[in-house]
């Protein structure tokens, strides 16, 4: 009969000190778990959220976008000063022009002086001769030539026909009158000849 109450009570014992472990274990492990969500929280704060990576075609849309707004920038400044530079060629063109030609005016203005005072005609026309090939050599120093055209054959390029005539010795599409003058600067025409033209038919 005692040996049976020892056997109980070693076995209450050692029961008991198998729960005491058990709750101890647990309490032990609900200590560490608000420590380690602490610790968890504290890497995830230290560790920068990593941020998702563009898309190639959205990386290459901007790019092309501000590449063509550069250049739009470019042509724009390009326009603006080609303009610019336009402008002040022809400003220094034009006053080259003038400028040679100012010297005709005086001399025209001489003239024109004298022709009120004069008693001779022979003298005038003299000075208006003068003033002519003055003009002329204005025109020659610019490279501005006059457009042959009496008696020279029609050329719709050159000449303009305001008046058709009828001469058998001509043949057709002469020019038998200049009724104005026409001007190129090498190439370009500045004033076509205003002509009659012969025609026979």
């Amino acid at each position: 009969m005692q040996e049976n109450d020892v056997k109980d009570t070693m076995a209450q014992e050692e029961a008991q000190a198998t729960e005491n472990a058990e709750v101890k274990q647990q309490a032990t492990a609900e200590e560490a778990q608000p420590e380690e969500q602490a610790e968890a929280k504290e890497e995830a704060k230290e560790e920068p959220a990593q941020e998702a990576e563009p898309d190639p075609k959205d990386v290459k849309i901007e790019e092309l976008t501000n590449r063509l707004l550069r250049l739009q920038a470019d042509f724009e400044n390009f326009r603006r000063r080609t303009a610019s530079e336009k402008e002040q060629l022809s400003t220094f063109v034009t006053a080259g022009v003038v400028g040679k030609f100012l010297k005709v005016l005086d001399n025209f203005e001489r003239a024109e002086a004298s022709a009120a005072k004069a008693t001779d005609m022979e003298g005038v026309i003299t000075g208006m001769q003068k003033i002519r090939r003055q003009f002329e050599a204005t025109f020659s120093e610019l490279k501005v030539e006059e457009i042959p055209a009496q008696d020279q054959k029609f050329d719709p390029q050159l000449h303009e026909a305001v008046m058709r005539g009828h001469n058998p010795e001509l043949e057709d599409e002469i020019i038998d009158m200049v009724f104005e003058k026409g001007y190129k600067l090498g190439d370009k025409v500045i004033r076509h000849s205003k002509v009659r033209v012969n025609s026979n038919e």
